[in-house]
């Protein structure tokens, strides 16, 4: 995905975005299934979560606050695979989803300093070999532990809203496509103490101003500016669809239309959740995304003005073959699938969640980030679609231990190099 990416839990709801311009969601088809019912409907509970208990994490200091890789941020051995608890269903979806993974793995330049595009090759050259799943990871990784291990996870999904291609009755809310006046800028032409930094706006005039908010939009004003490639039947749905950045639109007929993010407005981003929690308008077991949505249903002027506040707004396009997409932009899998910062996790990554649910535990693989997804042991779950997802990435708030999978031979090689320490 290539913006905001998913709900987070309540990270991206109340999260802020810390770029100039938001950075591309780290998914291009995120999660949340919203079913194709009248706008009154209130969203599935989140799921209640089995308790588990984590395995304990290796001793070792936190990462420093200024640690802008794996390597800097601390990296320990950890556990052998073999020792894990991991299921074979777990080890199956992960295999599968690693080698997806595995064209780019290789060409890609590794921010985390743990791996090289070739350490990759003989797990990649086995991976469609057959036989069980959980023998292929002992096979071919060894786990690190990256800073303390100490991980957070959230979760996100694929949101299906209802939608339709024409503007109808029960279907007024546009779904735009990108504006024509939408300029981005890339200051780093301009001065090199910019580099890697945009903004977007329009040009009115002889100046060049922000484009509009989320309140002039809705107010009309990309009227004969931006395309409408659909309309939804729900604002509100429209809304957390784009948090997501992408979704399904379920039509009259029964057929879907997918759509990606195109760009944004250039606007920080603004999460509504902490808004809400801080101005006492969330009761305890409220701070969920079905519980802010349902608040926001039974307080429709007041919520309105809520989601306003975040200025920000998606544009879409129409996608068409394999997805969702990921930030290496390949499809991503349910309950296989992980967002997390690439300075940390190579992507493409095995990663072993141990948390303090079922639900999150098991064999995860790095194929997406997302702007609310920073830092070592920082993790996003990706369920895939329908009310079942929906409904434990909406109440997904899990804490544990991590240890990255990487392929044999790069501990001692880190060791020889001095980058790791803590043996077995």
């Amino acid at each position: 995905m290539k913006w905001l990416g998913g709900i987070a839990g309540l990270a991206l709801l109340t999260g802020c975005a810390g770029t100039l311009v938001p950075s591309s969601p780290g998914r291009n088809g995120s999660a949340q299934r919203l079913p194709a019912t009248p706008p009154d409907t209130i969203a599935p509970l989140a799921r209640q979560p089995v308790a588990a208990t984590p395995m304990t994490p290796i001793p070792a200091a936190s990462a420093p606050a200024d640690a802008t890789s794996a390597v800097t941020a601390g990296v320990v051995a950890g556990p052998t695979i073999a020792s894990l608890p991991l299921d074979e269903a777990s080890a199956t979806r992960a295999r599968a989803a690693f080698a997806l993974s595995c064209n780019s793995l290789q060409r890609r330049t590794d921010a985390t300093g743990l791996t090289r595009g070739g350490d990759w090759a003989a797990a990649c050259a086995d991976v469609s070999r057959g036989g069980p799943a959980r023998d292929f990871f002992v096979r071919h990784f060894e786990t690190v532990q990256v800073g303390d291990g100490k991980a957070f996870a959230t979760g996100y999904y694929e949101p299906e809203i209802a939608g339709s291609r024409t503007r109808r009755p029960g279907y007024e809310t546009p779904v735009y496509g990108k504006p024509g006046d939408l300029v981005e800028v890339d200051l780093s032409q301009f001065s090199k103490d910019w580099a890697g930094k945009r903004i977007r706006g329009r040009v009115d005039g002889d100046a060049f101003v922000p484009y509009f908010d989320r309140t002039a939009i809705e107010g009309g004003a990309l009227d004969g500016r931006a395309p409408v490639i659909a309309w939804a039947a729900d604002p509100i749905e429209l809304f957390f669809l784009q948090v997501q950045g992408s979704g399904r639109l379920r039509l009259p007929d029964g057929g879907v239309m997918r759509i990606g993010y195109a760009t944004q407005n250039g606007r920080d981003y603004t999460g509504i959740g902490a808004l809400m929690r801080d101005r006492g308008l969330l009761q305890p077991g409220q701070a969920s995304m079905q519980g802010i949505m349902a608040w926001l249903r039974a307080n429709p002027e007041p919520g309105r003005a809520i989601m306003r506040e975040n200025k920000s707004y998606v544009f879409f396009r129409e996608l068409t073959g394999p997805g969702p997409l990921g930030a290496m932009g390949l499809p991503v899998t349910g309950r296989a699938t992980v967002a997390t910062d690439p300075r940390f996790v190579p992507l493409g990554a095995p990663v072993f969640l141990s948390m303090d649910r079922v639900d999150a535990n098991g064999l995860w693989v790095a194929q997406d980030t997302g702007g609310a997804i920073k830092g070592a042991n920082r993790f996003d779950t990706f369920w895939g679609a329908g009310d079942d997802a929906r409904a434990i990435a909406g109440g997904m708030s899990a804490r544990g231990t991590s240890f990255v999978l990487v392929p044999r031979g790069t501990l001692a090689r880190l060791r020889a190099d001095g980058r790791t320490s803590a043996q077995r």
